[in-house]
């Protein structure tokens, strides 16, 4: 069982930037695949960046260029580094721990880009 904890969220100006973490705790995390999804109003839960147990990554192309993540194994946690942020970025930001066929969420932390 992995309990994963969102924090970083919050309101920024359209270009600023922000840093997400999701902290995980019942399990290390080492041989999970993490993966930062997010859902805005509206519209379905959309996959924003994964990084595998070996650190491959991969990004929507919405992002891609914007957003960096990264994983820090020792301290059991996935970053999301979100920059030029845009008001379409505006979502619900959840973390996923996956491994095999079972996955895990985290609550999520809300980001708000304004004009």
């Amino acid at each position: 069982q992995v309990q994963l904890v969102e924090s970083g969220g919050g309101l920024v100006q359209s270009g600023g930037s922000l840093r997400l973490s999701c902290a995980a705790s019942g399990s290390r995390i080492s041989i999970y695949t993490m993966g930062w999804y997010r859902q805005a109003p509206g519209k379905q839960r959309e996959l924003v960046a994964i990084i595998t147990s070996g650190g491959s990554t991969n990004y929507a192309d919405s992002v891609k260029g914007r957003f960096t993540i990264s994983r820090d194994n020792a301290k059991n946690t996935v970053y999301l580094q979100m920059n030029s942020l845009k008001p379409e970025d505006t979502a619900v930001y959840s973390c996923s721990a996956q491994w095999r066929v079972t996955t895990y969420w985290g609550q999520g932390t809300q980001v708000t880009v304004a004009l």
